[in-house]
């Protein structure tokens, strides 16, 4: 694992909406300073296209995502494991932190539903890219 820098693991179920939602803006926001990392406990076969659309609505492509299973190694790579949705699959190990985001599932909403989920996602990202890299420096 890189020492250097922090690195981040946002998961849900399908890795098909709200982890990639944060995954995205998690780059966005952090650049190379965070390694970014996101998955689900049951990958979907594809992202959920309005999500796509509601994050190029913020200038933010996500098109070249893939839902990726959750792995121990992932988990293990990671200094902070973020859930959302994902209920005990997440593996546990000692030394990391373990946050669980009570956010609303984009599955199956329209855009104007899934725009407030984001919203909520990009202030949430923001505040730990914050707390990870200091106001400074950015």
């Amino acid at each position: 694992m890189n020492t250097d820098k922090p690195s981040v693991l946002f998961v849900c179920v399908h890795n098909a909406g709200r982890s990639q939602m944060a995954a995205g803006y998690l780059a966005h926001l952090a650049g190379d300073q965070i390694d970014v990392r996101s998955a689900g406990s049951e990958p979907a076969d594809r992202l959920n296209p309005v999500v796509v659309e509601a994050m190029a609505e913020e200038d933010i492509d996500i098109t070249a995502e893939r839902p990726k299973i959750l792995t121990t190694d992932a988990v293990q790579a990671s200094d902070v494991v973020i859930t959302m949705g994902c209920g005990d699959t997440c593996p546990w190990y000692p030394g990391k932190r373990y946050e669980d985001w009570i956010v609303d599932d984009p599955a199956g909403q329209g855009l104007a539903d899934i725009r407030p989920i984001r919203d909520n996602i990009r202030s949430r990202v923001s505040q730990l890219v914050d707390e990870l890299l200091g106001e400074t420096t950015r």
